[in-house]
């Protein structure tokens, strides 16, 4: 890998890791228009760490606020009824179904998981999936005619089940194309969240899971065409432009639908499905090197 392509790669995954429209085939698609090796499962999980830093600050406050309650609630029982001491489990609780299908499907996320017409599909369909649920949302905040508009939940609502729920749906973003923030953030909407409390929650959730499946892949690279000096430097261009994501992301789903990004998936799918249809795109390019 040229110091190029880490530059180019390390900023899409930056600009595309917190957007519901999945970094991880992002950086497959870049590297097969541009005529590049794919750069695997490896180099995307070591520059998600650049990212999920960049979660860690933009969420320094909240993150140590949790961490302090949840620590305090192992000796003191009167505050494992705290919001933050609550809300370190269920970060805990949500991170299993991830854990246990990345392990069960390692395999199958390293290469046939990377095929294109795989991609586009899931692209296509997660991009319906969120407009639904952008709908149902939008909807449920107008009510009806003879009925008043439930109130929608802040993250504050948060409990075991839904936990788990957002848990599972975090666990499709294993296959490239869903996307962890639009995977993740479609059952909040699903589920009666507002857009903030699910994205806030989203991200939160990503943390244990992505530097785990980091410092897991570590030791992977290294090995092929992937080397540590391009790889550092993606990884530090991902977390400074992933920061300024972040910041305008929240601000964003504050007063604007998903739309945008459902109409950008469909027409995406459907570019990669008329180029490889067409024999411009190999889909199986760079697959034998592995990938997320």
């Amino acid at each position: 890998m040229s110091w190029f392509e880490s530059f180019i790669l390390g900023l899409v995954q930056g600009l595309t890791e917190f957007l519901p429209i999945s970094s991880s085939a992002h950086l497959r698609l870049t590297a097969a228009f541009a005529g590049w090796e794919d750069p695997g499962a490896a180099f995307t999980a070591v520059t998600q760490i650049g990212t999920e830093a960049a979660v860690l600050i933009y969420f320094r406050k909240d993150i140590a606020r949790i961490i302090s309650a949840w620590c305090r609630s192992l000796v003191d029982k009167e505050m494992r009824q705290d919001h933050d001491a609550r809300m370190g489990w269920l970060v805990i609780v949500g991170s299993i179904p991830i854990g246990v299908l990345g392990l069960a499907f390692k395999d199958q996320i390293e290469g046939p998981f990377r095929d294109l017409r795989l991609i586009a599909t899931t692209l296509i369909v997660l991009g319906i999936v969120l407009g639904i649920a952008d709908r149902v949302a939008a909807r449920r905040g107008v009510g009806g005619r003879h009925r008043a508009a439930p109130e929608p939940k802040t993250i504050e609502a948060l409990n075991a089940r839904d936990g788990i729920l957002f848990g599972l749906a975090q666990s499709l973003a294993l296959i490239p194309g869903v996307s962890r923030s639009g995977a993740t953030i479609s059952g909040g909407l699903f589920m009666g969240y507002t857009r903030e409390a699910a994205a806030r929650y989203s991200f939160l959730l990503a943390i244990p899971a992505v530097l785990a499946s980091g410092l897991f892949e570590l030791t992977a690279i290294g090995e092929g065409h992937v080397s540590w000096g391009p790889t550092l430097f993606a990884t530090g261009l991902a977390f400074l432009v992933a920061y300024a994501v972040i910041s305008w992301f929240m601000q964003f789903i504050s007063t604007k639908s998903f739309m945008p990004f459902v109409i950008y998936r469909i027409l995406l799918g459907i570019v990669i499905f008329a180029l490889v249809g067409a024999g411009v795109l190999d889909p199986h390019e760079g697959e034998s090197i592995g990938g997320e």
